[in-house]
């Protein structure tokens, strides 16, 4: 697992940026955390720069949007999805557990809703 931090270090609304097999976006989205590959994928742009709304992130180069519980884009111009990771807190401490590597298959289980604060 991936130490983020201190649940006190992602804010409502806020978002945190963390190394795994490639760098990783938690945000807190109304008390509830989610992690997601931080890069777009339609172009090389930090998700964790976009914008957060609900259970959504808006990417601030061209405005893709990206469902934070599933990874999918709410359309053009990202057509694929990225990869969803699931969020453990344990004792006040925020962990991530990436899910399969990079080009793997996704499964069902990939997709992880988020942990409940």
């Amino acid at each position: 697992m991936i130490f983020v931090g201190e649940l006190s270090d992602i804010p409502v609304g806020e978002s945190v940026r963390v190394q795994g097999e490639v760098a990783i976006a938690v945000f807190n989205a109304d008390g509830e955390l989610f992690a997601i590959d931080d890069t777009c994928t339609h172009q090389d742009a930090s998700l964790s720069d976009g914008w957060l709304e609900g259970c959504a992130v808006e990417c601030p180069l061209h405005a893709a949007c990206f469902d934070l519980r599933t990874g999918a884009p709410s359309g053009p111009p990202a057509k694929t999805p990225v990869r969803t990771h699931e969020v453990v807190i344990d004792d006040g401490l925020v962990y991530v557990r990436e899910s399969a590597p990079v080009g793997a298959p996704a499964t069902v289980d990939a997709v992880v809703a988020g942990a409940v604060l």
